[in-house]
């Protein structure tokens, strides 16, 4: 990656707020979750943030339960009673935050409807309390070698308020809240105009910038010591990088 990054209208206002955050977003790529860590340091720092992720995936990377990684399976009845409950706990704290891929799948941009997850229409039932705010994602290759990432952020609703709408209606709300959101940031990534944009964070292509960042986090996550060079593994013992 190039540079992250977010149009002056999709920054968000409310990460002060009081209360505990459901930020659902699109699902476009394996980068998602780079970029949801990128992101939660940028706009949310003060906040505790959690992602649910494939269950068999978190055993296979264990590390990722370090930071805030919670292992679900909604291809079950079970799986999602267990979603509902670990969120219920976590949506207690008010500096929470739950970076949700509510496609529950990797899904092109372009495609509509987006088809949200039914999970995410059943959190307010849970968390009245907790603001639900669409997220948009995307990335694509401009004038650099390297991809570019671009999000931004819908304005928040209150869970209590999502509850006057019955589920599937809720569903249908909250997939078209976060399908605005994505054709307006789709549309000042096809302007190809950086003038659009705030940069979030950039840096040199290859190991720097925000792959050196998401490698060196990495690292420190399994108590490794970062290596910058490419093929170098990191050794074990302290990480004074």
């Amino acid at each position: 990656m190039n540079a992250l990054w977010i149009p002056p209208w999709g920054i968000p206002g409310f990460a002060g707020e009081a209360a505990p955050i459901v930020l659902y977003t699109n699902h476009p790529a394996w980068w998602d979750a780079a970029t949801y860590i990128l992101a939660a340091d940028a706009f949310f720092p003060a906040r505790q943030s959690y992602a649910p992720i494939d269950a068999e995936m978190l055993t296979t990377y264990g590390f990722m339960k370090r930071i805030g990684a919670y292992g679900i399976d909604l291809e079950s009845p079970r799986g999602a009673a267990d979603f509902l409950a670990a969120s219920a706990d976590i949506l207690t704290l008010d500096d929470a935050a739950i970076w949700l891929a509510a496609q529950g799948r990797f899904m092109d941009v372009r495609t509509r409807p987006i088809g949200l997850r039914a999970g995410v229409a059943r959190l307010p039932e849970i968390a009245p309390h907790a603001l639900f705010v669409p997220l948009a994602m995307e990335y694509q290759f401009w004038e650099q070698r390297g991809a570019e990432a671009f999000v931004a952020f819908g304005e928040p609703e209150r869970g209590a308020d999502l509850l006057a709408l019955d589920r599937e209606a809720r569903r249908t709300h909250l997939e078209e809240r976060l399908t605005g959101v994505l054709d307006r940031l789709s549309a000042d990534v096809a302007a190809r105009d950086p003038a659009r944009f705030e940069t979030v964070l950039s840096g040199a292509a290859g190991v720097g910038g925000i792959y050196g960042l998401w490698k060196r986090a990495l690292a420190a996550m399994k108590g490794e010591r970062y290596e910058a060079a490419h093929g170098r593994r990191p050794h074990s013992g302290d990480d004074r990088s």
